[in-house]
């Protein structure tokens, strides 16, 4: 990563610009010409120093106050290719695997949806066991109380002396 690399993850850690062309404004914003941008961002992206550049919704101001993390006992040798159906959903943000802690928690599939209302969420958790079928064993939906502060990568500068 050089000093531009810097620059370009200084200048979007905050997110993108909201404009039709935002690595153009970027790029603008930096004294660069729009292609190198892009190029530096997909080979940060392909060297693992950025993860992703994704949306960020926030649900809540969009009027989806009822968000639940479904939370699912599935066998161990399936959770692959359950994520891979299961995060193809339209209603289902994003899905991952974590690790049992039994004998308190059986779950190793987590799956978060968001409703308008809590019965919306029921009825896509449904809809996701349903999907599952004999795989689900045992499940559970956590509902959030708050927003938590959703950020990215984030370079902070400290001086050497």
């Amino acid at each position: 990563m050089d000093a531009i690399d810097r620059q370009i993850i200084t200048a979007t850690q905050g997110g993108l610009p909201l404009t039709a062309r935002p690595y153009h404004q970027v790029a603008e914003q930096l004294g660069l010409v729009p292609e190198e941008v892009i190029q530096r961002c997909q080979r940060m992206l392909e060297a693992g120093i950025i993860r992703r550049v994704a949306l960020v919704p926030n649900h809540y101001k969009l009027g989806y106050t009822a968000n639940g993390m479904s939370v699912w006992n599935i066998p161990d040798t399936v959770v692959r290719a359950m994520g891979v159906k299961i995060g193809a959903l339209s209603f289902v943000s994003h899905c991952y695997r974590r690790p049992r802690h039994l004998p308190d928690w059986p779950y190793n599939f987590f799956v978060m949806v968001h409703g308008r209302n809590r019965a919306e969420v029921e009825t896509k958790v449904d809809r996701l066991a349903a999907v599952l079928g004999p795989y689900d064993l045992e499940h559970d939906i956590l509902y959030s109380t708050r927003i938590l502060k959703k950020t990215g990568f984030r370079l902070h500068h400290q001086r050497i002396e």
